[in-house]
């Protein structure tokens, strides 16, 4: 994987391989995001 990229709208983050744009993206509910980065800080 290369490196992330991370766009936000109101009610969606985006998040893509910066590297490898045509690869599938993942859309979350801001509140989805911020529980993963929460996890994922802690780890």
């Amino acid at each position: 994987m290369g490196r992330l990229e991370v766009a936000t709208t109101p009610g969606t983050v985006h998040v893509r391989d910066s590297k490898d744009p045509a690869r599938a993206q993942l859309a979350a509910h801001p509140t989805e995001w911020a529980a993963f980065v929460r996890f994922a800080a802690g780890r």
